[in-house]
């Protein structure tokens, strides 16, 4: 059974039935697997100040959801999740090393609406803060091997990348794609900043994935 969408805000979309649970199937057997390989989870409001992403989002900036609250301070429904994590790692977590974090979370930004591209989607995120070592490759590898869950052949990891995140080291960059998926083919995106190093999947471009 399909529910109409007829009424709900563009963009933005209801999963029922099988779709919701291949969708919580996926993200279930992911947090299981970062469990196991150490990663503890941590739950990231929706709402957050606009300053923390200000100078950090690069060509996203424009897309943000913004407004003001009651008492006039600016937030936002948050756009992406590194830029909180960055925080964290500056302030509690800065003086621990190689803290192992994932988080799944809802994320908003303003783009034009397209197949396997919404204003409201789902990613799931690992960071490492503070690393104390270079963990870029066991990270990529980390991250095919949670896609391969979904998609067991066909994607492509394309590394020194530059980012769209402004705060991304040059050269320190990942993106993982499945060309199937066509103009929206990355479903992974990934580097190092000042402050940890980590990557996030986007869950709702692999539902669209066959």
């Amino acid at each position: 059974m399909e529910i109409k969408q007829d009424f709900v805000y563009k963009g933005t979309r209801i999963l029922f039935g099988a779709k919701a649970e291949r969708k919580r199937d996926i993200l279930t057997i992911m947090g299981k697997q970062l469990i196991k390989n150490g990663y503890d989870e941590i739950f990231i409001p929706v709402i957050q100040f606009q300053n923390i992403f200000a100078d950090k989002i690069g060509e996203n900036r424009n897309l943000m959801f913004n407004f003001s609250d009651r008492a006039g301070r600016e937030i936002c429904l948050a756009p992406e999740y590194t830029a909180v994590c960055q925080q964290l790692a500056f302030t509690q977590f800065k003086r621990m090393k190689d803290v192992k974090l994932f988080y799944i979370g809802e994320c908003f930004r303003g783009e034009k609406p397209q197949a396997g591209r919404y204003r409201q989607f789902t990613q799931l995120g690992v960071e490492i803060l503070n690393p104390s070592k270079n963990y870029l490759e066991e990270l990529i590898l980390m991250a095919q091997n949670l896609i391969s869950i979904v998609l067991p052949v066909g994607i492509t990891t394309t590394r020194d990348v530059s980012r769209g995140l402004d705060y991304y080291e040059q050269g320190n960059g990942f993106e993982i794609s499945y060309e199937p998926l066509g103009a929206q083919k990355q479903i992974c995106g990934g580097g190092k900043y000042d402050g940890g190093i980590g990557f996030a999947i986007g869950i709702d471009r692999l539902l669209e994935a066959k």
